[in-house]
């Protein structure tokens, strides 16, 4: 199985599988004497980790990172860094009764397509279990960002879940961390409680969309035609398991606009230039502007539910099939700090490729 590296400077190659002994990822093109610990990355996979809530999967893993690589007391060395996280909570049993059989809305079919062969326990690597190790690189990426553009926040929030859209008017960014679902939106978080707690008594799940912010950002990063900065945003956000669509910006939104009203309109202020509105998501012909990026993907119902649904098996009979084992309801709330993770991921390359080539911005405005 081809492909498991994303990044051209700064790359990051999972490996693992959900019921195995170990997933992790090794981090390559870190810059050196970069302070670095495995504390520093475990606070971001303690908002990954599964069982923190009762929306969530019930899977108790600590997902403890190790660095066993690349870091020397206390800073990075610039050679390559391997994490692992340990498995210690896996129930193969659970996926027994799936060996022969496709979950609907699963990998399953496909993989068994492909390759011939399929993890079936928990689904190997199509398993959302794959993302804590990227939260563990993006952890490393956060670090370096940090040394390099100390202003640069990354956010990321749940806009919606279901049909369910918070009030934008009323967002309120400490709210963020103050209920399970990672919203802005208090009054949505207490309606999601209400309807997550029914679809989970029920066996089944809900789709989410996530959004993620850099503000703090630097202008020039990204490149014209094949490296464009939204590019590789869209296509780190479209990697996560379940992601479905993706939008900068306005997005599918731009469509019902006019020119007129899509038109960022540009002034100039104290420090630069001044937009009127941010509809291009911080990035125009593939460069940011300097504006906060903005991304939003949207996340699938959790495929592995207690509803019986119509499927096939290996040998091609017709037959039901009903998931067992512990699932998230909706696994947009876990997709959070993945969807965080991989932006900084993209946006540190780029940062390394900018400086790379360029070096400090050529175009001098006033």
């Amino acid at each position: 199985m081809s492909t498991n590296s994303f990044g051209r400077l700064f790359t990051i190659t999972t490996w693992g599988e959900s019921h195995g002994p170990a997933l992790g990822a090794t981090v390559d093109g870190c810059p050196p004497n970069v302070p670095l610990e495995a504390a520093m990355l475990q606070h971001w996979l303690d908002k990954r980790k599964p069982g923190q809530n009762k929306f969530t999967t019930q899977r108790q893993e600590a997902d403890q990172v190790e660095i066993l690589s690349g870091v020397f007391e206390g800073k990075t060395t610039g050679t390559p860094i391997q994490l692992m996280i340990r498995n210690t909570d896996q129930r193969s049993k659970d996926y027994s009764d799936i060996s022969e059989k496709f979950r609907p809305g699963h990998a399953d079919i496909t993989y068994w397509q492909k390759y011939g062969i399929r993890d079936y326990r928990g689904g190997g690597r199509s398993s959302a279990r794959e993302t804590a190790a990227r939260v563990a690189a993006g952890g490393v990426a956060r670090e370096v960002l940090r040394a390099l553009l100390p202003e640069l926040k990354i956010t990321g929030y749940m806009v919606q879940m279901g049909h369910d859209v918070i009030d934008r008017a009323t967002m309120d960014m400490t709210e963020i961390e103050a209920n399970p679902f990672w919203t802005p939106d208090a009054a949505a978080a207490k309606r999601w409680e209400a309807q997550l707690g029914e679809l989970r008594k029920s066996g089944n799940s809900v789709g989410a969309v996530v959004e993620v912010v850099a503000s703090g950002m630097q202008a020039g990063l990204g490149a014209p035609v094949y490296g464009k900065l939204d590019t590789d945003i869209a296509t780190a956000m479209m990697s996560i398991n379940a992601v479905k669509g993706v939008e900068i910006g306005a997005g599918m939104g731009a469509a019902t606009l006019t020119g007129e009203e899509n038109a960022d309109e540009i002034s100039m202020g104290p420090e630069g230039p001044i937009y009127s509105s941010n509809h291009a998501g911080g990035i125009l012909g593939g460069i940011s502007t300097g504006q906060n990026v903005i991304c939003r993907f949207a996340v699938k119902p959790t495929s592995s539910i207690l509803k019986p649904r119509a499927t096939i098996t290996k040998s091609g009979e017709n037959t039901e099939i009903i998931t067992k084992g512990r699932h998230d309801p909706c696994v947009g709330i876990r997709a959070v700090p993945v969807g965080e993770a991989m932006l900084a991921c993209v946006l540190l390359d780029h940062v390394l490729l900018h400086r790379g080539q360029v070096g400090e911005n050529q175009g001098r405005i006033g």
